[in-house]
């Protein structure tokens, strides 16, 4: 990624500059739309897939803006798409294909291909997605992604060979119900969403789990405490059976039939699961009942009870890891109300169209991303961004989709469709990033792979080798070989990262960070050094003045009137900051005339008839101002800290070689104001260092971060004033963007992995060369999110900490629940052949306890908050 992506979408006019979209009655010639000017707009999608980093969107924009008409371009690099909006009277999609073209760029235009995503909540563990992939595996052409952790499976298929209803008969061919199925592009569902889910413990395998439980309950009445009553019902191929054997019978009926079931399914679509051995167990069970004629059938009742509540704790556990996705998912409200034809009316968010009033009363959720157009108020964006404190909105200012409007009443102008708002596009990363396999997930894998057969085979020899070569009971080893058969199934192992990954996550979503990737989770967990850029970063990005020093029996709001006079028609920033500052310290305005910008120098203008200068140092000494003596006045107000410090009066002072480097030491730019005549003043203007920075800065040391490195394109002095003030270990000055790149790479040689943090957009190749890139401020920005590999949605440092504390955390969790269900699994699976283990405990433990037990590790990351990161270092 070497160029720099250019003509971002945040560049473009806003879509709200476009039609509404509405339909008009044929009588409605006078159009109010069209009366304000809105224009008739026409979108195309076009499917890129070639473009998949920021340089190449850049190039794709640029060649594409050559067209006359276009009005918005929007690039999204993950999903390889390019939307176009544009007047169809100037120009039309094909020669916008053509210009994508012309950019080194092919265009997909098989448009027959669709994805949809669909909804199979039992799909739960990787056993279960393995069934779902065989089954689809039948069908050609098809591309899937399963994930188990959100109960989706998300399917690719060319429409011309396949139908929506092939999909659906091969998902549920391997024993899965379909709850809802959303299309991403262009196929519908005849399936209304469901409602929330049925709680798991009311569910109909709850209530066949409680039934088969009297049943086994009675059976262990009569077997042990009222033996006398325990009477000869049936004979069976030879051999007797009792009550208790019926009522461990009927339980296994009742508890099995769901188990069979899926274990029928599992071997139609050859899946060596923990149903189908489940059933095998289970089944074995009570034919070698029959055959010896030793009751297992308290065994084989006992495992098909046990496992289903197993399998009902597994089901709520993995519901609890997926609340937390639900969760943002719930943010937005269904509906909105909308100002159309003079009346306010409510409807769903998705008929709401770009460009269109909605009403947000005190207490709602904000519907839809847009910019508030009447009215001001508190906005909650804690949802969104993270921040704890509601921020001020008036008109002109940005809203986001699902953020809480506290306290006025709001007219939002909506810039961003339902399913395009940045709230959408966060639920989209986080459920694409759960298909990100991290490298500890795949070496699960791989070990899965070999662990399941190796066990069962070793349930076999555990089975026959006994009763054949040592002459021992083979109702005894049938037992042990069938406890091996549960213990089999690796699903605890298996679940044990992917649930953390999606824990951490959907955790660090909810606090305003958005993770794109387990594997970038993991990474940032395990970095030696951080990497920042200054502008933006550690600093806020925008000049304020922070000294002003009077001269010569002048006040400090003598200094600011004349220089906000001298500054009223500059566009530079220095000048705006100057100016921000008088007016927050109500400051007159001077009558000016004449005004000239002198390029590298400053500026000159006639205040109320008086020439007046304002600019560097250099340029009084050119003017022949003696610089050496000068004397400093205050009058006694409220001056700033350096004011005070040098600021005594009648004092003499001399500017070269003691005030102004002083200044500049400390990395701010120094301005100075005066007639032909006199020096008025001193004016000190820097881009102030956020506040939370040094404390953040020490934090990410206690937390372990051996080495913090400030990159940025400013001057040394500066450069080195900033660093000392926050704490940072080394800086790097005056680097081009490319030398940051060369600084990324060599740190990356000198470290165990390297995080650049950078605003996402000017930093975009050194966020692409780190180990981990984070972006800052990315709410609401589009190249930010696609750029970055981690995203701080509010412009707020101090989420730092809390990130590399989650990821280091999360780490530890994934450690600890891969090698506790390993352990566990294996020294279970050594104790069976000694007698050490049984059935239930295989049961209890090895499955429902472990699965349990990892998934409830995995919650304790949404205990992490950022507030508390940073009490900690108070």
């Amino acid at each position: 990624m070497a160029d720099e992506p250019t003509g971002s979408p945040q560049d473009q006019p806003r879509e709200s500059d476009h039609n509404h979209g509405h339909d008009h009655d044929s009588d409605h010639d006078q159009n109010p739309e069209r009366a304000l000017g809105f224009r008739e707009s026409e979108a195309v999608q076009l499917s890129v897939s070639e473009m998949d980093c920021p340089s190449c969107a850049g190039k794709v924009e640029n060649s594409v803006q050559k067209l006359d008409g276009i009005e918005d371009i929007d690039p999204q690099v993950t999903t390889g798409t390019l939307t176009v909006t544009y007047d169809g009277s100037q120009t039309s999609a094909d020669a916008i294909a053509e210009r994508v073209e012309k950019a080194g760029y092919s265009v997909d235009t098989d448009s027959s291909e669709d994805t949809v995503t669909f909804t199979v909540p039992e799909m739960d563990c990787p056993s279960c997605a393995g069934k779902v992939e065989n089954s689809l595996d039948k069908l050609d052409g098809v591309t899937y992604d399963t994930r188990p952790t959100a109960g989706n499976v998300v399917v690719t298929y060319d429409s011309s060979s396949h139908s929506i209803n092939e999909i659906v008969d091969a998902i549920e061919a391997a024993g899965y119900e379909i709850t809802d199925s959303s299309a991403e592009t262009g196929v519908g569902s005849d399936d209304e969403p469901t409602d929330e889910r049925e709680s798991v413990w009311t569910s109909s395998r709850a209530i066949k789990t409680w039934i088969s439980g009297g049943f086994v309950a009675l059976g262990l009445l009569f077997e042990f405490l009222i033996t006398s009553q325990n009477a000869r019902l049936a004979t069976v191929v030879g051999r007797e059976l009792f009550v208790a054997d019926i009522l461990f019978l009927v339980g296994i009926g009742i508890a099995g039939q769901v188990i069979f079931r899926n274990g029928y399914y599992s071997l139609l679509n050859r899946n060596l699961d923990i149903d189908l051995l489940m059933s095998i167990a289970i089944g074995g069970a009570v034919t070698a009942g029959l055959a010896f004629g030793q009751s297992l059938y308290f065994e084989a009742a006992t495992l098909a009870f046990l496992f289903s509540v197993s399998e009902l704790l597994e089901r709520y556990s993995m519901d609890r890891a997926r609340n937390s996705l639900q969760e943002l998912m719930d943010l937005s409200p269904d509906e909105a109300m909308v100002k159309r034809d003079g009346e306010e009316i409510t409807v769903p968010v998705e008929e709401v169209s770009v460009g269109e009033i909605v009403i947000v009363r005190p207490g709602e959720k904000i519907p839809l991303d847009g910019d508030v157009c009447e009215g001001e108020s508190a906005v909650n964006q804690a949802p969104i961004t993270g921040e704890s404190i509601p921020v001020d909105k008036t008109a002109g200012d940005e809203v986001f989709a699902g953020s809480i409007n506290e306290e006025g009443y709001l007219e939002v102008e909506v810039t961003s469709e339902s399913g395009d708002n940045t709230l959408s596009r966060i639920v989209e990363m986080v459920e694409d990033a759960q298909a990100n396999k991290t490298e500890r997930e795949q070496f699960v894998d791989r070990f899965s792979a070999y662990y399941t057969p190796v066990v069962v085979m070793f349930g076999v020899l555990v089975a026959l080798v006994p009763p054949l070569v040592f002459g021992g009971s083979w109702v005894t080893y049938i037992v042990y070989g069938l406890t091996l058969l549960v213990l089999a199934c690796p699903c605890a192992f298996v679940i044990s990262t992917p649930v953390s990954v999606v824990s951490g996550i959907t955790s660090a979503a909810k606090n305003g960070v958005l993770i794109k990737g387990g594997n970038y989770l993991e990474a940032m967990g395990e970095v030696d050094a951080i990497a920042m850029d200054k502008t933006g970063t550690i600093t806020k990005g925008e000049l304020t003045v922070t000294d002003v020093i009077p001269l010569n029996d002048n006040t400090e709001k003598d200094v600011l009137r004349c220089a906000r006079g001298l500054e009223s028609r500059s566009e530079h920033p220095i000048g705006e900051a100057i100016i921000d500052r008088a007016v927050d310290q109500n400051v007159g305005d001077r009558d000016v005339s004449d005004f000239e910008s002198l390029t590298g120098k400053g500026v000159r203008a006639d205040l109320d008839g008086t020439t007046h200068y304002a600019g560097k140092p250099g340029f009084f000494d050119e003017l022949g101002f003696d610089l050496g003596h000068v004397h400093a006045t205050t009058d006694g107000g409220v001056v700033t800290q350096k004011t005070q410090q040098i600021c005594e009066k009648n004092r003499c002072l001399d500017l070269l070689d003691g005030v102004v480097p002083d200044l500049q030491a400390e990395g701010k730019t120094v301005v100075l104001v005066g007639t032909e005549d006199e020096l008025e003043g001193i004016i000190a203007v820097a881009d102030e260092v956020r506040p939370a920075a040094k404390r953040t800065i020490e934090r990410l040391h206690d937390l372990g971060i051996e080495q913090i490195i400030m990159l940025t394109g400013d001057n040394e002095r500066t450069a080195r004033a900033i660093a000392t003030e926050v704490g940072i270990d080394e800086y790097r000055a005056e680097l081009l963007p490319d030398e940051k790149v060369k600084a990324i790479q060599e740190l990356n040689e000198q470290y165990n992995g390297v995080a650049m943090v950078g605003d996402g957009v000017n930093d975009a190749p050194a966020l692409a060369t780190a180990t981990v890139g984070v972006a800052m401020g990315a709410a609401g920005t589009d190249t930010a999110l696609e750029t970055a590999d981690i995203a701080l949605m509010a412009d707020d440092l101090t989420k730092l900490p809390y990130l590399y504390e989650l990821s280091h955390d999360a780490n530890s969790v994934i450690r600890q629940n891969i090698w506790s269900s390993l352990a566990a699994k294996s020294l279970l699976a050594l104790g069976v052949p000694f007698g050490f283990v049984p059935v239930w405990a295989a049961v209890l433990i090895g499955d429902a306890g472990m699965t349990t037990a990892v998934t409830g590790n995995a919650i304790r990351l949404s205990r992490i908050s950022p507030k508390e990161l940073l009490d900690q270092s108070d």
